[in-house]
């Protein structure tokens, strides 16, 4: 049966293939990212439908509704985008070939050398991670006790209705990427890696893009390659592309949208408005945090689209844009959970505790807002100084601490207390901050603070004047405006900004274009030789990043194993050492085909205890704020976290309850676990 699947899944990428021909223009570029559109625009809503039919855990039912999907595409597509001429993708892969042989020949050898240490060090990141995706269990710290733990849960249960999970994402976190994760997982024989399919493409999906969206708007192959090469050794970036974390799937998609709004301001064919919408609903429904993105998005918007000669025009574009947008939240944004979460919960996101933990309530009053957000700016500018990845080896971290000293003693001098001011903050802001956390969410890394940072500021400024990189700053620094003050500090808003990043990375264009920039001039050596240097370095960190990623270790270091030669519990609960061996006490004491209850709380990983194959049932009797509810009674056993049960609890302790042994004197880990108890009911 598996077989089966697998040939399935294959006619349907080829299929994909085949109607995007008729979306797409002779580019291979874009060929490729209506191919992704297509692919999640035709799981997305399938997911929906089969949630609402009780056949989310049913293969075939996902396989005739995809299907079913790309089909209504086809016919749409064939309607909006009469007289598409046909090609064959074959030979515009050959044209690009020969495009490729020429330019290298063409480049000069400043060139070849940067290209060369570019296109290496890609390669080699490429090879590690995809080994890494094929090879390591996902442990990301939200995938163990929402993402992924509830795409099981409603496998389980047939449906992704709410049923009350013991964290809270369970229930609200919007549901179009839990519908892609499930029909990967089930498509290819229930392969559990297959749940980062998604996630690894976007990686790439998000290449191709800038590339494109570079090529359209500076029209220089070098300098198109040079921005997608940066781009890919954006380090938060780069390493959730072995990961189930949601923003690099987020990227992804905000990507193919500036794409269609770029090539809408190069062509003119309103198919690129019925493209941006659709990616547009698409990228609304995955997660809330666009919201931050779309005034940023309207800013490009503006540029591509509303400027017009007249308002006869405007007002055309403005029809077929809204319209677009407007039926695509209809199927792929309005579905995913929000207005379920206004009927339960009384608003979009989730309950009110969910909120003031990191929202723009925590500010108060107005003037506070201002007062904590203008502070946020300054941490998270501080925050991008760093030299992320490099600063991972201990030499790194000596020169980092070096460099940054006269950044010290500027804020000190200023009196700004970034790091004094602790109450409107996650984690209080810290000039070293944990080496966890810089380890496991950097920012951009030397190429950002060295090269693009000071470029967006210069263009700000008009020091260098370029009408659509001038649109660009300002999209710039609306998003990181909106993430400075939509909530209270979080060093982990280093995986937001590599959506920042796409507006921020095609600055480097300027390096191609502008006169007073350009190498491609002959001399300028001092210019070249900086520039060069940074890429140097920039290379070195992205290595640093992925090999020395302690929660996916490709080597052994730093006294750990590598993570292909780590057991499995060990490796899922990285981030929870203190609970790892009562973990493995319940593994090897639990059936795989156990059902199981759980008296957990919402911090509490529950995927490990699925075990390795994902069969076990586990029900939770300790939903979010809800109350302890009864022991189901088909019920196996009885898992517990002692601050759940006990003497005082609706359902007592008992002395015949196994203690699993979660070490409860461990202290220098981000979140303490519980004390963990096991109990059979059978």
């Amino acid at each position: 049966m598996v077989v089966v699947y697998w040939l399935s899944f294959l006619l349907f990428v080829y299929s994909i293939s085949f109607v995007a021909k008729k979306i797409a223009q002779p580019s291979f570029t874009e060929w490729i990212i209506v191919c992704f559109m297509l692919f999640v625009g035709s799981i997305i809503p399938t997911g929906f439908l089969l949630s609402g039919l009780d056949l989310t855990a049913q293969t075939f039912a996902w396989i005739i509704g995809t299907y079913i999907a790309l089909g209504i595409h086809y016919v749409l597509w064939s309607y909006l985008n009469k007289g598409q001429p046909s090609y064959s993708i074959r030979s515009i892969a050959k044209q690009r070939i020969e495009t490729l042989k020429a330019w290298t020949k063409e480049l000069s050898p400043y060139l070849k050398t940067i290209f060369i240490i570019m296109f290496g060090t890609i390669a080699v990141i490429a090879v590690t991670n995809l080994i890494l995706v094929l090879f390591t269990v996902p442990n990301e710290w939200d995938s163990m006790t929402g993402h992924l733990n509830r795409a099981i849960r409603y496998i389980q249960r047939g449906t992704m209705a709410h049923f009350g999970g013991t964290n809270w994402n369970m229930d609200t976190y919007p549901k179009s990427l839990t519908t892609i994760q499930i029909y990967s997982y089930l498509i290819s024989g229930k392969i559990e890696n297959a749940f980062k399919l998604i996630h690894h493409a976007s990686y790439y999906i998000t290449l191709v893009a800038v590339f494109g969206i570079a090529q359209r708007i500076g029209r220089n192959l070098s300098a198109s390659f040079f921005c997608a090469l940066a781009y890919g050794m954006f380090l938060n970036f780069l390493m959730q592309a072995v990961t189930t974390e949601t923003d690099i799937v987020l990227t992804a998609y905000l990507s193919c949208l500036l794409y269609f709004l770029f090539t809408y301001y190069s062509t003119r064919n309103n198919k690129y408005l019925y493209l941006s919408g659709l990616a547009f609903g698409v990228v609304f429904g995955h997660k809330i945090t666009f919201a931050l993105l779309m005034p940023s998005v309207f800013v490009i918007m503006i540029y591509t689209v509303f400027l017009a000669p007249d308002l006869k025009v405007f007002f055309n574009r403005f029809i077929k844009l809204a319209i677009a947008i407007f039926i695509a939240v209809l199927i792929y944004t309005l579905p995913t959970g929000y207005v379920k979460n206004i009927m339960v919960f009384g608003h979009p996101i989730g309950p009110p505790t969910a909120l003031k933990h990191q929202s723009v309530e925590r500010f108060g009053s107005l003037s506070n807002l201002f007062e904590q957000g203008s502070r946020n700016v300054v941490r998270y500018t501080y925050e991008f100084c760093n030299l992320d990845g490099i600063r991972n080896a201990q030499w790194g971290y000596d020169l980092n601490t070096v460099i940054r000293k006269p950044l010290v003693v500027l804020e000190d001098k200023l009196h700004m207390r970034l790091d004094e001011e602790t109450e409107f903050a996650i984690v209080p802001f810290a000039f070293q901050r944990r080496f966890d956390n810089f380890n496991a969410n950097p920012f951009w890394g030397v190429i950002g603070f060295a090269l693009i940072l000071p470029l967006i500021f210069l263009v700000l400024i008009r020091v260098f004047r370029s009408r659509v990189h001038w649109f660009l700053a300002l999209a710039f620094c609306l998003h990181f405006a909106a993430i400075s003050y939509s909530a209270v500090y979080d060093p982990f808003k280093g995986r937001y900004f590599i959506e920042t990043g796409i507006f921020g990375v095609l600055f480097l264009l300027l390096l191609f274009s502008h006169h007073r920039l350009s190498i491609l001039k002959p001399r300028r050596n001092i210019w070249k030789g900086y520039v060069l240097i940074i890429v140097s370095l920039a290379c070195v960190s992205a290595v640093m990043s992925v090999y020395l990623n302690i929660r996916c270790l490709p080597i052994a270091a730093y006294g750990y194993k590598s993570a292909l030669n780590t057991e499995r519990i060990k490796l899922q609960t990285f981030a929870r050492p203190d609970i790892t061996k009562a973990y493995e006490t319940f593994d090897s004491i639990v059936p795989k085909d156990a059902t199981v209850a759980l008296a957990t709380i919402n911090d509490d990983f529950e995927y490990p205890l699925y075990g390795e194959d994902l069969t076990r049932k586990l029900i939770s009797i300790n939903p979010f704020e809800q109350g302890l509810r009864p022991i189901p009674k088909d019920a196996d056993y009885l898992f517990y976290a002692k601050s759940v049960i006990n003497d005082t609890s609706r359902i007592k302790s008992l002395p015949s309850d196994i203690r699993l042994g979660s070490d409860t004197t461990l202290t220098n880990v981000a979140v303490r676990g519980e004390d963990y108890y096991l109990r059979k009911l059978k």
